[in-house]
């Protein structure tokens, strides 16, 4: 299958960037026949969407984040396919009944902020269930009764497939359900979709999957879901190489979609494949945006060669998202990468400050006489 031609053709090109809102998916939910089962903490609708005849039920929810959209952009490119005339889409309404939450925090993406409007991270939520939000999505669960469930977030720039310097483009986890993290037969099939579609993906971002922490959580869902008994598999879209909009990680998470439901309907899923699913690199903190190497400074009298990295931080300023660096760390960086990476050959570092890089403040300086950086970039 040309997974790529397949998310050209039937891309939700309405859907772009970082700030996705529900003013942004509520035309596009106007044409399928969803509906509202509540209401955020703000009075926002929360939509669910019900579609397919297969046996096999699929739960899947985004955005309980509300500024981690880009599985979001990924939902309605799929739900463009399951609603074309395409074989693949044909055959995965036949094969599954599907359930969306496309938005569990509609509060928080429009401010867009991890938590929701009064300050909780809904995924610390599922124990307490005190939030309107985390209770929907609860509801949605029981009654539904999925024998899949999909977790779908974004992760941050600085992730790392394992140590090597790649970054982790896509990441996934299949959630413990106790302390000791043991595999049972439920956990055990959601690492088997996770193995399948990190096959395909090492076509498209070689070396660029990673695996995320599996320390047990209960207050978390995923971990709460697979305790309860049903697989579940977190899925976190990460930075790929000059992607701050994450198109071409959406695109990935599309193909990941696809190509996991493809592998759930043509196998039992009775294989183990642990030992396939832990090769895949776990997450590490190994990432900055900007890193400048060799960098002369005067500090306290001498001259001395340092290095820095700064960090965008995203700043939601008159409806748009706008990415401004900040210096992040300051030293040796051992072990750390950059997304960007600027020798400076000992050229002498300067701004309009007092000509000494600090922590948190805004990335614009000079090098030498000649070069320029501005917003972390040399210009």
């Amino acid at each position: 299958m040309n997974y790529i031609e397949l998310h050209k053709e039937h891309k939700a090109n309405s859907l772009f960037g970082r700030y996705i809102t529900l003013k942004d998916i509520e035309p596009i939910l106007s044409k399928f026949p969803s509906e509202i089962i509540g209401k955020s903490v703000l009075g926002k609708p929360i939509y669910k969407y019900t579609i397919g005849t297969g046996k096999t039920k699929i739960f899947m929810w985004s955005q309980m984040h509300g500024n981690e959209s880009t599985t979001t952009k990924a939902l309605f490119d799929f739900f463009n396919v399951i609603h074309s005339q395409e074989e693949i889409g044909v055959k995965l309404l036949q094969e599954f009944t599907f359930c969306f939450i496309p938005m569990v925090n509609p509060d928080g993406a429009e401010l867009y902020t991890r938590e929701n409007a009064n300050k909780v991270d809904l995924n610390r939520d599922s124990v307490d269930l005190s939030q309107p939000e985390s209770q929907l999505l609860r509801i949605t669960f029981e009654d539904f009764k999925p024998d899949f469930c999909y977790n779908l977030h974004d992760q941050r720039t600085i992730f790392g497939a394992g140590t090597t310097g790649n970054v982790a483009t896509v990441s996934f986890l299949a959630p413990s359900f106790n302390e000791n993290r043991d595999v049972n037969e439920i956990r055990s099939k959601a690492m088997n979709v996770i193995v399948a579609m990190n096959e395909e993906l090492q076509e498209h971002i070689p070396n660029q999957v990673g695996r995320f922490d599996d320390g047990f959580n209960i207050i978390c869902i995923g971990d709460m879901f697979t305790f309860l008994n049903v697989p579940t598999i977190l899925f976190e879209a990460g930075h790929y190489q000059d992607d701050y909009y994450r198109e071409y990680t959406r695109k990935m998470i599309f193909i990941s979609l696809i190509s996991g439901l493809k592998y759930i309907y043509e196998n039992d899923i009775v294989n183990n494949e642990i030992a396939e699913y832990l090769s895949i690199p776990q997450n590490n903190i190994a990432f900055y945006d900007f890193l400048y190497k060799n960098i002369k400074i005067n500090y306290d009298g001498k001259e001395i060669i340092t290095n820095f990295a700064a960090q965008y931080k995203e700043e939601l300023i008159d409806g748009k998202i706008q990415f401004n660096a900040y210096i992040a760390e300051i030293g040796e960086l051992k072990g750390k990468f950059g997304h960007y990476l600027y020798n400076a050959h000992k050229m002498l570092y300067s701004d309009e400050n007092e000509n000494i890089p600090k922590l948190n403040q805004k990335a614009n300086f000079c090098l030498g006489k000649n070069v320029k950086i501005v917003n972390g970039l040399k210009k």
